[in-house]
């Protein structure tokens, strides 16, 4: 009789398990058909995360703005002291440069639907107000240049506080998103500064243009190597490296936002790059390595 109960209550065991299987089965096929509908299986995780996470980027955008500075506005790589948008690395018509629109849409098409809303002298407190002129013509490509005029000021003091600057761009690019909720972005890195100095210095013409007050934290006094000078330029040239870390970290937090991965910073601008009036805003030279450097991070098919 004991032996017997014992294969009784095995006996028990065992189907008391197949029925949980049976359940358990049920339950994840109910689970499988709500969430995926239908007879379909449901997605795997890896499949889902890929879904939420793929980037939303063409590589051929139909229209083109600029948002900036006086680089953006090709100043003085025609004339001294004077814009020249048409050698412009965003939106310029000249062949010498070679425009990002123009390798984007072609010539004709970028004569249509390219516009340059950038400001020389402009900062980072000035990019919403070109954002919002710039989003009235739904540019589906939002090239963006700025930064460099708020390290370039009277003093280093007067540089714009790093919190600041990220706090600006962050208002530029919320701003850009409700009015443009698809629109690309593309976000140059700013010019090392110092090694435009280092460059245009050799130039008795262009340090006579310095004099006039061009970035005067940079270019001030510009033939003293002493400890002073050293100090203010390195001040100079590590608050550049700050806010394009903060231009890094705020597009990467937008899916349709791209940088050039500090492309142009790291850029080593020649006598043949840099304007033969002031030596140290691009030339038309400087303008079509910009254009190329801004072409690469736009067509790239991964960031």
């Amino acid at each position: 009789m004991g032996r017997g109960t014992d294969r009784g209550t095995r006996y028990g065991r065992r189907r008391a398990r197949a029925g949980l299987a049976v359940l358990a089965a049920a339950v994840v096929g109910v689970a499988g058909c709500d969430a995926a509908g239908g007879d379909s299986p449901a997605p795997s995780p890896s499949a889902s995360k890929r879904a939420t996470t793929a980037p939303a980027w063409d590589t051929s955008p139909g229209s083109v703005a600029a948002v900036g500075d006086s680089i953006t506005r090709g100043f003085d790589a025609c004339a001294v002291l004077s814009d020249c948008p048409e050698v412009s690395w965003a939106t310029g018509s000249s062949a010498k440069v070679d425009s990002l629109a123009v390798r984007l849409l072609g010539k004709a098409d970028a004569a249509e639907h390219s516009w340059n809303y950038a400001v020389t002298g402009a900062r980072m407190a000035d990019l919403t107000a070109q954002v919002t002129r710039a989003a009235e013509r739904k540019p589906e490509l939002v090239a963006v240049m700025a930064g460099a005029n708020d390290a370039c000021r009277s003093t280093t003091s007067a540089m714009t506080p790093v919190a600041d600057f990220r706090a600006q761009f962050e208002e530029a690019m919320a701003t850009l998103r409700e009015k443009l909720p698809k629109a690309q972005v593309y976000v140059s890195s700013i010019p090392d500064l110092k090694r435009l100095w280092s460059q245009g210095r050799t130039n008795a013409l262009g340090k006579q243009v310095w004099k006039l007050g061009l970035c005067p934290s940079m270019l001030g006094d510009a033939d003293s190597t002493d400890a002073a000078a050293t100090l203010r330029r390195n001040t100079v040239r590590d608050r550049v490296e700050d806010y394009n870390e903060v231009l890094r970290e705020v597009c990467a937090k937008d899916r349709r936002c791209r940088t050039d991965d500090g492309a142009v910073h790291a850029y080593r601008f020649g006598t043949d790059q840099l304007s033969h009036w002031d030596w140290f805003h691009p030339s038309v030279d400087g303008q079509a390595r910009l254009a190329e450097i801004a072409y690469r991070a736009v067509t790239a098919k991964t960031p």
